[in-house]
């Protein structure tokens, strides 16, 4: 998580001001969409490592109107704002996780979408936004740490499978020594790529028109 906070802003201290108002790799979102979601979503997160330590019901959001909200308000703050806001938010969920016991890290939380999960998921979800964000804004899958590669075609994979219209497939990674498996039906296909084509394409960071569609991941 920290080495991903760290690339993501070393990737926005790059970016000059202007650029802020440009598209992102996102449809519809600025760059300055992106890095005020990412703060944001540090925010949420630490709603829910608040939970963990307090026992006190402290959801990631309202609802989806309120996530929406504050990504729109955020993206029109000035550029030097934004980038001390992503770095600020950033440390005080790294503190506020630093400081859970081991109890607490396994209290029970709910994500976003209404899962129950315990707050020792929460930095995985902070690891899954900052690494793919920082593609977003300009970054290449080949930045991402193998490890975390494999943990997004895991988490992925696993999440499509249940839903409406993903087709059964193998995904065969020419630079690991394991595949993955897409459906829940005996596989049809099988699609070959390097593992990090094939995080990008299931987290809909690659388009490829070759492959089959696959349903919305998040």
């Amino acid at each position: 998580m920290r080495e991903g906070t760290a690339h993501l802003l070393g990737i926005v201290g790059k970016l000059g001001d202007e650029e802020f108002a440009e598209p992102s790799a996102l449809p519809g979102w600025t760059r300055g969409h992106v890095v005020g979601h990412v703060a944001r979503n540090a925010e949420a997160l630490h709603r829910l490592t608040v939970w963990a330590a307090t026992g006190e019901e402290t959801p990631m959001y309202a609802d989806r109107e309120q996530r929406a909200a504050e990504i729109e308000r955020s993206s029109a703050l000035p550029p030097p704002t934004l980038r001390e806001d992503l770095a600020r938010t950033a440390e005080v969920l790294d503190g506020a996780l630093s400081a859970l016991t081991p109890e607490q890290w396994q209290a029970q939380v709910r994500s976003a979408l209404g899962r129950a999960i315990p707050a020792a998921e929460v930095p995985w979800m902070r690891i899954r936004e900052v690494w793919l964000h920082a593609v977003d804004l300009g970054g290449g899958l080949g930045d991402l740490p193998h490890g975390v590669v494999d943990l997004l075609l895991d988490d992925v994979t696993a999440a499509l499978s249940g839903r409406d219209g993903c087709p059964a497939l193998d995904l065969v990674a020419v630079d690991r020594d394991r595949a993955w498996r897409l459906g829940e039906a005996p596989p049809t296909a099988t699609v070959t790529a390097t593992a990090a084509d094939l995080a990008g394409w299931v987290t809909g960071r690659i388009a490829d028109g070759s492959r089959p569609a696959l349903p919305r991941w998040l």
